[in-house]
């Protein structure tokens, strides 16, 4: 089977500097009390095999803030974390790096100051995701969050404003400009903010690519991941079978018949080499 392998495919910036900043931490660990922990507030990034292995090198990941002790060192995920629960991570007497992406980074701030005089918020994001979680907290009025066109619709605007439209990093750049030209024809007071990641919108476009020239398309990447979801939907709009999986020994043979040309790409937190792995599977079919 010919494979079509995506170039931006993996690790993106944002997930290799967090990684870096939590091997970093681990390294000067050797120098310090033995009674220092490593913690992640939250995963640090949505990939099992990656924080399957960072658990097994004595990295504790908490789900809150309370339980985190004196002298532990708190890493914070690559999504970012609100702004009350940063305080509350400062009061906790714990060592805090900061592995917040720097794209999430400066969309919170961006938000912050957009926000300043009390206008709405409006977010094209997932309600659920920690990423959109921190970055609601960072406007200064009120927010609404809206998954899809249909979702905001539903919403009662005031046509004279002020809102400010945001996006959460890894949506799809083309329906937020949809987007954007609807609200403009609804409201008069709008401020647009670019919080989409160029890197995003280079590996969707790619998987778009792709999958217009092949048979089946195979997304690697953890199903918590948004914008691993995310190139799944892209690829399947073109009405080819697309699968998801975290590992390549969840592929089945029976899955490829017929199919003589294979599309390949995976999500911004997945290890080279489980995409390695798929390509040499797909390959020996």
């Amino acid at each position: 089977m010919d494979v079509y392998r995506a170039k931006t495919a993996g690790f993106c910036m944002g997930v290799s500097l967090a990684l870096q900043k939590l091997n970093t931490a681990l390294e000067r660990k050797g120098g310090a009390p033995e009674t220092t922990r490593i913690c992640t507030l939250g995963p640090i990034i949505h990939n099992p095999q990656v924080l399957a292995e960072y658990e097994s090198r004595g990295v504790v990941c908490v789900k809150e803030a309370a339980q985190l002790h004196p002298g532990d060192v708190a890493v914070i995920r690559a999504h970012g974390i609100t702004r009350q629960v940063e305080e509350q991570v400062k009061q906790s007497g714990a060592d805090i790096v900061d592995a917040t992406c720097p794209k999430v980074k400066k969309a919170q701030l961006s938000i912050g100051r957009a926000t300043a005089d009390g206008a709405t918020l409006l977010l094209f994001g997932e309600a659920d995701h920690p990423e959109v979680r921190g970055l609601v907290s960072y406007a200064c009025g009120p927010a609404h969050v809206f998954g899809s066109a249909a979702e905001l619709a539903s919403l009662h605007l005031a046509e004279s404003g002020p809102y400010v439209l945001a996006s959460q990093t890894t949506q799809d750049r083309q329906i937020f400009q949809e987007i954007v030209a609807e609200l403009r024809q609804r409201i008069s007071n709008l401020v647009v903010l670019s919080t989409i990641c160029d890197a995003t919108r280079e590996r969707q476009e790619e998987a778009r690519n792709i999958a217009s020239c092949v048979d089946v398309m195979v997304i690697i990447g953890g199903r918590q991941s948004g914008n691993t979801r995310r190139l799944a939907d892209v690829a399947a709009l073109n009405g080819i079978d697309t699968f998801l999986v975290e590992r390549v020994e969840e592929l089945a043979a029976e899955n490829f018949l017929q199919k003589n040309r294979a599309g390949l790409t995976a999500g911004a937190s997945t290890p080279k080499s489980l995409i390695d792995a798929a390509h040499l599977w797909l390959q020996s079919l």
